[in-house]
């Protein structure tokens, strides 16, 4: 027989983890303060607990996935926890990690936390991944469970790590994708279509990733670790006049400019900050000093 597992959360993500302990043979109890979205899972075969104590006591692994963790607390504080491993998958800063932490221990728990890195309908399925931190021995002992929902990656053992490199990578999601809308939206004022777009921005983001001359990721990330970004043919000055010729670009095609403005405005604040004949890794420094 498979581990059991608590689920507690059943908004899209922990409905789609509940599922997926089930399809792979796991008994499955599930808690959600709105009882009434349980029942398609209740039809699946999964037990619906009563109160957050029937969940906890179901079973002494309780995954928990909801909106932030402050619901964790208004949901489980009074419940009995003492020996029980609570996975929290929820989004939070670094610091309300490790608060959280504290406050299981001292209710006689263990916490591991987790930052999931696909969509609802892509766990379980092949390419997903949950970076997780706190102890490993109990990342370690709980892993084949863990596993159906996505690849387990340890991330180190301070718990607020996973939310750390998971809001790091929601940032380079977010950004990347809302500049590709800028994008667009500046080439349709033209009459250029999306579609005739994407190829281009396709293979823009695809290089960056791999080695050649266009392999940024890497580049990049050397020169942060090295703490030297050497400008050559592509200076920040020449790269922050780019910029402005961006601004104007999209203030012609009649789109927001908030977004090409603060990143021009970077630009300019790295020069002048006496990195003008340095490459786009100075940024860096200005970035690391809030400045």
């Amino acid at each position: 027989m498979k581990a059991p597992v608590t689920v507690v959360g059943l908004g899209p993500m922990g409905k789609a983890m509940a599922e997926t302990f089930l399809k792979n043979g796991h008994p499955t109890t599930v808690w959600n303060r709105t009882a009434s979205k349980a029942a398609p899972l209740v039809e699946q075969g999964a037990t619906l607990a009563a109160t957050p104590d029937d969940a906890l006591a179901a079973s002494e692994f309780v995954v928990i996935s909801q909106t932030d963790y402050k619901a964790m607390y208004d949901s489980l504080d009074g419940a009995e926890m003492k020996g029980r491993v609570l996975v929290n998958l929820s989004s939070g800063s670094p610091d309300e990690l490790r608060r959280a932490a504290e406050w299981a221990a001292g209710k006689g728990a263990e916490l591991l936390t987790g930052g999931v890195m696909v969509p609802p309908p892509g766990i379980g399925q092949p390419g997903a991944y949950i970076m997780y931190s706190g102890p490993e021995a109990l990342l370690d002992r709980h892993r084949e469970t863990l596993r159906v929902l996505g690849d387990t990656t340890y991330v180190g053992a301070d718990v607020g790590l996973s939310n750390l490199y998971y809001q790091a990578q929601l940032y380079l999601f977010w950004s990347t994708l809302t500049a590709y809308l800028h994008s667009i939206a500046m080439l349709q004022s033209a009459g250029v279509s999306a579609e005739q777009f994407r190829p281009f921005a396709t293979e823009t983001v695809t290089s960056l990733g791999v080695d050649g001359p266009m392999g940024f990721l890497r580049i990049l990330a050397e020169e942060a670790d090295a703490g030297h970004s050497p400008g050559g043919e592509n200076s920040m000055l020449m790269m922050a006049v780019g910029a402005d010729h961006m601004v104007e670009a999209a203030e012609a095609a009649g789109i927001d400019t908030m977004g090409p403005r603060a990143l021009r405005d970077l630009f300019w604040r790295t020069v002048n900050a006496g990195h003008g004949a340095d490459g786009l890794g100075s940024v860096i420094e200005v970035v690391r000093k809030g400045a």
